[in-house]
């Protein structure tokens, strides 16, 4: 079992490695939007507008599925520790039989206490891993069009699109994004589940 645990984790960092180079490469289509806005060349701007939408995309996904990867490592993890758990509660009701055989009050509240002590352990750890996977399944779908994509890349540079958003033709998105106002809360989900994994 720890080495699927190993494997499990190895496979989530991956998926996180590969997540970041998605996203490193929709940056770089991104910068492509800008130049041909500013060329005013829009049919080209849109064509890198899919492809950065594709590629925010495709980072998403890497993200979620690292997440889902890294909650079924939480689950392994778990299951060891409840069969490390249940080893435990056996010596515990081992030595609770020989105490109330002999009646000794003392050692029998001292083994109550112990017992005790470990389901809490137990409950504190399920919590944890109960959060790590509701947190595992918050991203949503990406829902952004390629012309929202190509005004923000105007906005934030300040480039003119006046009269061009209907001059040129329109490109198909395939795999549309997520919208522009929902950037900040992303971004603060994916530092809280990088915060879980740690």
């Amino acid at each position: 079992m720890d080495d699927v645990l190993f494997q499990l984790k190895f496979t989530a960092k991956q998926l996180d490695r590969l997540s970041r180079k998605a996203e490193k490469e929709q940056k770089s289509e991104q910068a492509k939007v800008k130049k041909y806005i500013a060329a005013k060349d829009l049919e080209r701007a849109k064509i890198y507008a899919e492809n950065a939408i594709r590629k925010k995309n495709e980072s998403l996904n890497y993200l979620r599925y690292s997440a889902k990867v890294d909650g079924v490592a939480s689950r392994v993890k778990q299951g060891l520790a409840m069969k490390d758990i249940a080893k435990k509660i056996g010596g515990v009701t081992k030595a609770l039989d020989r105490a109330m055989a002999s009646m000794d009050l003392t050692k029998i509240s001292s083994i109550m206490e112990k017992f005790e002590s470990q389901f809490e352990d137990l409950d504190v750890r399920t919590n944890v891993v109960e959060g790590a996977m509701g947190e595992a399944t918050t991203l949503s779908t990406p829902m952004e069009s390629v012309e929202a994509l190509i005004k923000q890349v105007a906005d934030e540079n300040d480039l003119e699109l006046t009269g061009q958003m209907h001059q040129a033709p329109s490109a198909t998105v395939t795999n549309p994004g997520e919208s522009v106002g929902s950037k900040n809360a992303e971004d603060a989900l994916s530092r809280r589940l990088q915060a879980l994994r740690n």
